[in-house]
């Protein structure tokens, strides 16, 4: 798909559903969101933060409910897209003009908005990776105590950064000679690979 500037723009291009956009977009404009494009989708913000978009496929538009799991949804109108996978999303289909009950619409919106004034909202977790110090440069930070609370001051990155550089080392005199490379420069707090990161 192209890159998308504006919501006109994005009703253009789906114009098989142009009134329709259009009339999910009036009934969003008539909150506090802020109309915005993201993604080349058009995206409705609270405070900077995403609080719906508006989407066209072939054969349905729908709302996007980025905290959507939030939502009461009384009236069973809303949908996981990808069920497993999705945690938070949740969208309102359709495939007619018809199908939009304005009122109705319009509550699940502002649902939606106070939702988000009240900060509800699941953030993606972060998955954190295990950090495997090599016996090699354990063996040598157990010997020394100053190079040991270099490593530990070094953030979870920089020494996992250390770690994998010594285990892909196939030989031992290799990984020796990577660790006496490294030492100097985890005393000096710096990370393996800082100096290309400052490019």
């Amino acid at each position: 798909m192209k890159k998308v500037y504006s919501v006109e723009e994005y009703i253009e291009i789906n114009s098989h559903y142009a009134d329709e956009l259009r009339l999910l977009r009036e009934i969003v404009n008539a909150t506090d969101l802020e109309e915005t494009v993201k993604w080349s989708m058009p995206t409705y913000c609270l405070n900077g933060k995403n609080v719906l978009g508006i989407g066209a496929f072939k054969q349905h538009f729908c709302l996007w409910f980025h905290q959507g799991v939030f939502l009461k949804d009384e009236h069973n109108l809303l949908i996981n897209a990808q069920e497993n996978k999705t945690k938070a999303l949740r969208q309102m289909r359709f495939e007619t003009l018809a199908e939009i009950k304005k009122p109705l619409v319009l509550s699940y919106v502002r649902e939606a908005v106070e939702n988000q004034r009240l900060g509800k909202e699941i953030r993606p977790q972060r998955i954190t990776k295990t950090i495997v110090i090599p016996d090699e440069l354990n063996h040598i930070l157990k010997a020394d105590q100053e190079l040991n609370v270099s490593f530990k001051a070094l953030t979870p990155g920089k020494q996992r950064e250390y770690c994998e550089y010594i285990s892909g080392a196939k030989r031992d005199t290799t990984k020796q000679s990577r660790i006496e490379k490294i030492t100097p420069m985890i005393l000096s707090g710096i990370g393996l690979n800082d100096k290309y990161k400052n490019c």
